[in-house]
């Protein structure tokens, strides 16, 4: 620091604003993004949702358990009753899944699935419930 001074910038401190006589003044908005934070890892943020992301395990079911699901299953087609199927949808991402429950009628059984009228084929292994409507 020379002597005089009580600081380094005291000599320009008091200058008056410069306003430019070619540019026109940025407006706030801009300016206010050239301070929005900066994502260095892109898709971090998605992975860490991903990760929290909850799934349920896949419930077993007994033999008693199945025998009365498949029995079920027959009655609800032989009488064409609408019943309601819970089932069990693996995750892509990540192990689990996802329970979820269809009204409709079965249209039929084939190679191990459930189709309903509507053209929807659920796993028969992946049945965890039936109920009738």
């Amino acid at each position: 620091m020379s002597r005089g001074k009580k600081w380094p910038y005291e000599d320009i401190v008091n200058l008056p604003h410069h306003v430019s006589d070619t540019h026109a003044p940025m407006p706030m908005e801009k300016r206010a993004a050239q301070f929005a934070p900066f994502a260095a890892l892109t898709g971090y943020e998605d992975a860490v949702e991903e990760t929290a992301r909850l799934t349920d395990e896949k419930i077993m079911l007994s033999e008693t358990e199945i025998d009365e699901l498949n029995r079920r299953i027959r009655d609800a087609i032989s009488e064409k009753r609408r019943i309601t199927i819970r089932y069990f949808v693996p995750d892509e991402k990540k192990s689990g899944g996802s329970y979820e429950t269809v009204s409709g009628r079965i249209k039929k059984t084939e190679s191990g699935e459930i189709v309903l009228e509507n053209g929807l084929r659920i796993p028969a292994e992946d049945v965890a419930g039936v109920q009738e409507d």
